[in-house]
């Protein structure tokens, strides 16, 4: 659908995080979609990440999440657009042209919900502090434990050993003052981790999905700017 519109070329299609990372600096698009439900590191510090090494590339985030902390997160992270996917194709095109004019674009239901948070001074819930104490890493794995994973299988999800992952799970309850497991799974579920949106966009159980070995020692960004209901990639004008 993107590549029939006159005004963009599709350049490049990311099938993990790895290829659009790689992508990304080798194609130098003008704009990437990325969506925030990855595999590995998530969208959100996929955008930050581009964003340090190639500024000038644009990013629009196509999501399922209209939680207020992604949307702070993902502006955090330098990201121009955020729209959700339940939004038509023409919007989706409206935010692309508006990015690239220079401009910010928010879905109109994002836009009110920040809009009305900031004139009624709505503070964010006392138990949703834990976004800001937990980095974007620990974060990914308290939702896969809070899903009922195991260790292995979280570790397996994210190219991580299982000792890895005792050790994130350690240092969340630490930082958090939790007691057992099932206090941090109430702490994902204030924090929005655990909504009906966020399950709409479930990856493949990790059985069906192959380990990523790290490179030098290194894990890889495992980001993808890819769309479950658009073409994606990167889009070059």
């Amino acid at each position: 659908m993107l590549s029939a519109q006159g005004d963009y070329e599709v350049v490049g299609e990311a099938r993990d995080g790895k290829e659009a990372c790689h992508l990304a600096m080798t194609l130098a698009p003008d704009l990437i979609l990325m969506d925030l439900s990855m595999r590995g590191m998530n969208g959100i510090d996929a955008s930050a990440t581009i964003k340090r090494r190639a500024p000038t590339i644009r990013i629009v985030v196509l999501t399922v999440h209209q939680n207020e902390e992604y949307v702070r997160e993902a502006l955090r992270a330098g990201v121009e657009g955020y729209v959700l996917k339940d939004v038509s194709f023409d919007e989706l095109l409206l935010a692309m042209r508006m990015v690239m004019q220079g401009k910010r674009h928010l879905s109109a239901d994002v836009y009110g919900y920040m809009v009305d948070s900031f004139v009624t001074g709505r503070e964010t819930p006392a138990p949703k502090k834990a976004w800001d104490i937990l980095t974007a890493r620990e974060r990914s794995v308290l939702k896969l434990i809070a899903e009922g994973r195991t260790n292995r299988q979280v570790g397996q999800y994210l190219s991580l050993s299982p000792k890895t992952i005792e050790k994130y799970r350690a240092s969340m309850m630490h930082k958090l003052h939790l007691a057992n497991l099932t206090e941090l799974v109430l702490v994902a579920m204030n924090m929005g981790l655990l909504t009906t949106l966020a399950a709409k966009c479930a990856e493949t159980d990790v059985a069906d999905v192959p380990a990523r070995p790290a490179v030098d020692g290194v894990q890889v960004p495992d980001a993808v700017a890819r769309l479950d209901d658009y073409p994606a990639g990167g889009a070059k004008r």
